[in-house]
């Protein structure tokens, strides 16, 4: 019986505790809320593509300063929170945990993550403008690249392929400033809503396309260049990663330059593979070795045959 058992399960979680992994081994500390981080990714949409995620109804006739200022003040404050949490959390300073979140946005916190977590932001909000840019380049692309797509706003409010890629390039801005655990929080909720795993650390270009998206891998330091597309399936991955955390930081994807074009479920592996310019890699491809500028890879036909019932083979 379960009562029977109770106090001998107990003990035994509670014993588990003392490993390193679980987070009361830090008293006072505590992880980023998703649900905070959640909330900051929608209300970014929100600013950066006004109208669509929200309800506000803004024209280009009507002066939209004060949307946007006062919406970008709740969005810095929440992810500032954020930031000082997972800044303490990581820390090896022993005052780190002492803060309450609660009760103020840094009090009790070393001043140095307060500082550094203001800095994030600063450079982070700065970025914005350059952010929604590119991502307009996105939405191009995504709809010159499919004639299933009605108009570019469908494309903004419906295609998971943008709202994945959104969030990588949200992401990836705090990747590069050395923010811990959000960009994955980040990533990891794209991927559990779109099927589309993109790294944040992954370096992408301007005008780039996924279609369809599920199953679509792309490694933590890929390279991809502008105008490209992919298709569902796609993975952009290591060789191998039994190495575990001795690679950490070390190259291991694949470069993919400008204006290529890569197939559903075609795999390129490998941090030397480099797939050149103007190239094309067929569905179920497995490339993994460098590719010259405006080749086109693909596989040998496969053999089909078609048996009627009562045929014999």
């Amino acid at each position: 019986m379960f009562g029977d058992n109770l106090d001998r399960i107990v003990k035994g979680i509670e014993k588990n505790y003392e490993a390193d992994e679980i987070f009361f081994t830090k008293p006072g500390r505590q992880f980023p809320s998703r649900s905070a981080v959640k909330g900051v990714l929608k209300d970014l949409r929100r600013v950066l593509f006004p109208g669509y995620f929200g309800d506000e109804m803004l024209t280009p006739s009507t002066s939209p300063e004060y949307f946007i200022g006062e919406t970008l003040i709740q969005i810095e404050r929440s992810l500032r929170e954020q930031i000082v949490l997972a800044l303490a959390y990581t820390s090896d300073d022993r005052d780190a945990g002492e803060a309450d979140p609660a009760r103020s946005l840094c009090g009790g916190t070393p001043e140095h993550i307060c500082e550094r977590a203001s800095e994030v932001c600063t450079v982070f909000f700065d970025e914005l403008p350059s952010i929604q840019r590119v991502l307009l380049t996105d939405v191009q692309a995504l709809y010159d690249g499919d004639p299933a797509a009605g108009s570019k706003e469908e494309v903004i409010f419906s295609y998971p392929g943008l709202y994945a890629i959104y969030v990588y390039r949200i992401a990836h801005v705090l990747y590069q400033q050395d923010v811990p655990i959000i960009p994955r929080i980040m990533t990891e909720l794209a991927h559990s809503g779109t099927g589309i795993d993109i790294g944040a650390g992954a370096q992408i270009g301007e005008y780039f396309f996924i279609d369809h998206g599920t199953g679509v891998v792309i490694g933590e330091t890929t390279v991809i260049g502008d105008h490209v597309k992919l298709y569902q399936g796609v993975t952009l991955g290591a060789l191998s990663t039994r190495g575990g955390q001795r690679l950490a930081g070390v190259r291991r994807h694949p470069t993919i330059e400008d204006d290529v074009t890569i197939y559903s479920n075609a795999s390129v592996l490998g941090g030397e593979t480099v797939i050149g310019k103007g190239s094309v890699i067929a569905g179920s491809a497995f490339v993994t070795s460098s590719i010259p500028p405006h080749s086109r890879v693909s596989l040998k036909a496969q053999e089909i045959t078609v048996r009627q019932p009562g045929e014999r083979d």
